[in-house]
């Protein structure tokens, strides 16, 4: 039995992560009322086995959505933009309970620090990995079902309403909250950030403190992206408004 910090399940799941009487080649995090799909596992390795060991390597997917009694109620959404550390900055794309990564993943979370203050810890992976030029394999097919309920920690966000919360989320502020949390976690690992990372990393902080003009001028010319059309939209007027 492990007790984790008590500052919330991001603050758990890192804790667990980065212990270091845990080694393995492979991790996966794990939520106690989802359910994994029998292939999970294979289809995750199937690729993670294909990296190179030495570079940080991230398997996510999409959900199989169903309600206290397992009936099902849909499916989360489904993402076409390639994985990548312009996305990663202004979006998470899967739930921790589909990620697998390898050794070298871990290590990141390690160097990190145990007690980053940070959103999530499934975002924070996606971030680092990204960040310092490691492989995402984002999968189309469902390998986990996850269970909705008023008790969850974190939506699913499968609904449009769902959705258009989120949006209002970006719009109110949020989402420039957690971006500060990310880069103030982000900047002490700066050395070990690739090039590109670095680039965009700080071309970024630029563009967050210039007028409106310039803020969507950096912005356009990252390339910064969400995966989805209403996404962008929101994410357009949250840099417009300095809400992000």
């Amino acid at each position: 039995m492990r007790r984790g910090p008590g500052r919330g399940f991001a603050a758990n799941f890192l804790r667990l992560s980065c212990a270091r009487d845990i080694e393995a080649d492979y991790f996966a995090f794990c939520d106690q009322d989802d359910i994994w799909e029998p292939d999970k596992l294979r289809r995750a390795l199937a690729w993670l086995t294909q990296i190179d060991p030495r570079t940080p390597a991230l398997y996510c997917s999409r959900t199989h959505l169903i309600d206290e009694h397992g009936n099902t109620v849909g499916y989360s959404p489904l993402f076409s933009k390639a994985p990548h550390f312009r996305n990663a900055i202004v979006q998470s794309i899967a739930g921790g309970n589909t990620m697998v990564f390898n050794a070298a993943a871990r290590e990141l979370l390690v160097k990190a620090g145990r007690d980053v203050d940070v959103p999530s810890h499934d975002w924070w992976l996606y971030i680092l990995v990204t960040a310092m030029g490691g492989a995402v394999r984002y999968d189309c097919h469902p390998t986990v079902r996850y269970r909705v309920h008023n008790a969850n920690a974190v939506g699913a966000n499968h609904s449009l309403r769902a959705r258009l919360t989120r949006i209002w989320l970006l719009l109110n502020g949020n989402l420039r909250t957690w971006t500060d949390k990310h880069v103030a976690a982000l900047l002490p690992l700066l050395p070990d950030i690739s090039p590109e990372g670095k680039r965009i990393l700080l071309d970024f902080l630029n563009a967050r403190r210039a007028n409106a003009f310039r803020r969507l001028l950096h912005i356009y010319v990252l390339k910064i992206y969400r995966q989805t059309a209403m996404g962008n939209i929101g994410l357009f007027f949250a840099f417009l408004l300095r809400k992000a």
